[in-house]
């Protein structure tokens, strides 16, 4: 038990300075959000175990980690959707107990599911949410037609939603959570379900309105190329940050190729990586994966020493995967089927979804 109660400690020692460092680098800039010993609890789930960040302003701050880590609660926090357990957090100076509708005025929020009004036109859902938002009636036009052309809809306006295409929909919602011209933009998995070409796309008018708007993004995602966007991003895993700077920067502190090999025995290729040359590996996605200085130079080494059959070598060098494993032991799709079937095999977790 004091093994467990040392690593965990040294664990938790590590994640702290991680985050530490990495909100170093904004300390001395405005700050869009701010939260320190952040907490929350569902009964005996905590889904968020004391976090701490800053964000900047005008930054594109991203979330990365599996479902079930704690980024959408954490966003819900800080949209004042649900109250923190305890700890505090700030969005653009304000409090998100105390002064929940100043937070509410400043912040616009695209969720992970569809909220439009499917049998109304663009533009009946966007005049909708101006007139909840309080935007004078003589400002609407001029800043739906801004806010549409942005996001290549204009042409569309006096269509139904429900005649969109799922990608057409996801911008729409950029759009109207644009139209109060918020300070910070909560996105929420932005482009969870789409295909690969249009989360592309969405990506490139995220990057257009966050150069145009001149606001704060906050994302939260568990797509590894897509946290490659962001300014910083902080690693979440079971409630905790990890990791927090920029994706140079984490995927450096790993400083390791990541090698790949099919073999004819997989159990005998890890065991002789490890009594041969020292080195640890797992089996995943059907290859055994390990970590080397310098895979190009290792490769040879493997076909002349392993003693086991190789079909097959890749050699990538590190990713945003590979910072995750780095740190949790396991990779994000990995961690997200072990989430998965702890949710089902617990009866509260499954009673929330």
């Amino acid at each position: 038990m004091k093994r467990h109660s040392s690593s965990a400690a040294v664990r938790d020692y590590h994640s702290q300075l991680m985050t530490d460092i990495g909100n170093a680098t904004v300390s001395a800039q405005p700050l869009a959000v701010n939260i320190r010993g952040l907490t929350k609890s569902f009964g005996t789930f905590e889904a968020v175990k004391g976090i701490d960040f800053d964000v900047a302003e005008g930054e594109v701050f991203g979330f990365l980690g599996p479902n079930g880590a704690g980024k959408s609660t954490t966003i819900k926090i800080l949209c004042t959707l649900t109250p923190p357990s305890s700890g505090s957090a700030k969005v653009g100076g304000f409090d998100v107990v105390a002064e929940r509708d100043e937070v509410r005025r400043h912040i616009g929020l695209v969720f992970q599911d569809v909220t439009l009004d499917q049998y109304l036109s663009a533009e009946q859902n966007l005049r909708f949410h101006a007139e909840l938002y309080g935007l004078p009636r003589d400002l609407v036009p001029q800043r739906m037609r801004q806010v549409l052309e942005m996001v290549g809809l204009w042409d569309r306006r006096q269509s139904k939603v429900a005649t969109y295409s799922g990608g057409m929909k996801r911008r729409l919602e950029i759009a109207r959570g644009l139209l109060h011209s918020p300070r910070v933009l909560f996105l929420d998995e932005p482009t969870v379900g789409l295909d690969p070409q249009t989360r592309s796309s969405i990506w490139k008018y995220i990057a257009e309105l966050q150069r145009r708007e001149k606001i704060t993004i906050f994302l939260t995602t568990h797509y590894m190329d897509e946290a490659e966007y962001c300014d910083r991003i902080a690693i979440m895993d079971s409630g905790r940050i990890v990791a927090l700077d920029t994706p140079a920067a984490l995927k450096a502190q790993v400083g390791e190729d990541r090698v790949r090999i099919q073999t004819n025995d997989d159990p005998a290729a890890i065991a002789a990586l490890k009594a041969r040359f020292g080195i640890g590996s797992v089996i995943h996605d059907g290859a055994v994966t390990f970590a080397v200085a310098d895979g190009q130079s290792f490769v040879p080494r493997l076909f002349s020493d392993l003693g086991v059959s190789i079909r097959s070598v890749n050699v990538s060098q590190p990713t945003l995967d590979d910072v995750f494993m780095s740190h949790t032991g396991t990779t994000i799709r990995d961690a997200e089927a072990s989430q998965s079937e702890r949710n089902r095999a617990n009866p509260f977790m499954a009673a929330r979804r």
